[in-house]
């Protein structure tokens, strides 16, 4: 199928990806969403500059598209952004959020497209594992109780994921932060053709939650 992709520059989006190319799809389109609020419902808004460091690392063309932010109204400003493209369906990486893959698939319905989304129901320490090995992830954003300021920046990686599993035991953090208890960028991927490097950032802290700002990044070479 070709397809087009939804991403926010976080892990699930981009296994995503990997994940439709290695099964023979291809991804044409890079399609993200540009929420005007940071509590939106569907989107993520934190380091969304990073996606178009992404599109050119992978050499995928970037479609963006501003939104309200606004509950259901938000949806159609993916309607929007899928009548751009021409493809057969679109890639998905939702986990668990029924609310995402639902209102995804009924816009997607409408349209005559197929959904994608090879990671739906899939076990969340198993799919970490998975990222870990072929994905350089990193949490940029955290707001759960176990999760402090010291995860910002880390990489998720085999330390990183028993620690996860042992706050999922103590606190109920969902393991791949499908309940919005964390956040992620990704640095590097294999279809990748450069990876990024972060050059500058800070982090921001209020009260029990705390965000890894990226001020300034750039594609090098890969090694």
């Amino acid at each position: 199928m070709k397809l087009a992709a939804l991403v926010s520059g976080g892990k699930d989006s981009i296994f995503a990806i990997y994940k439709a190319l290695q099964e023979g799809h291809e991804v044409t389109h890079l399609i993200n969403i540009i929420p005007a609020r940071d509590d939106s419902y569907m989107y993520h808004s934190i380091n969304l500059h990073m996606v178009e460091l992404i599109s050119a690392a992978c050499e995928i063309p970037l479609v963006q598209q501003e939104s309200s932010g606004i509950k259901e109204l938000e949806l159609d400003d993916l309607t929007l952004a899928l009548k751009k493209v021409d493809v057969d369906g679109v890639s998905v990486g939702a986990i668990e959020s029924q609310y995402q893959a639902g209102r995804v698939k009924k816009i997607c319905d409408a349209l005559g497209l197929k959904v994608y989304t090879p990671l739906w129901h899939k076990d969340p320490e198993e799919l970490l594992n998975e990222m870990s090995k072929v994905l350089d992830i990193r949490i940029v954003r955290v707001a759960a109780e176990g999760l402090d300021e010291s995860w910002l920046g880390r990489p998720i990686n085999v330390n990183s994921i028993e620690h996860l599993k042992a706050l999922n035991k103590r606190y109920m953090v969902h393991m791949a932060g499908e309940g919005g208890e964390y956040e992620t960028v990704v640095l590097d991927a294999p279809f990748f053709k450069k990876r990024i490097e972060i050059v500058k950032s800070e982090v921001e802290w209020q009260g029990d939650t705390g965000s890894l700002k990226i001020l300034e990044a750039k594609l090098v070479d890969k090694n």
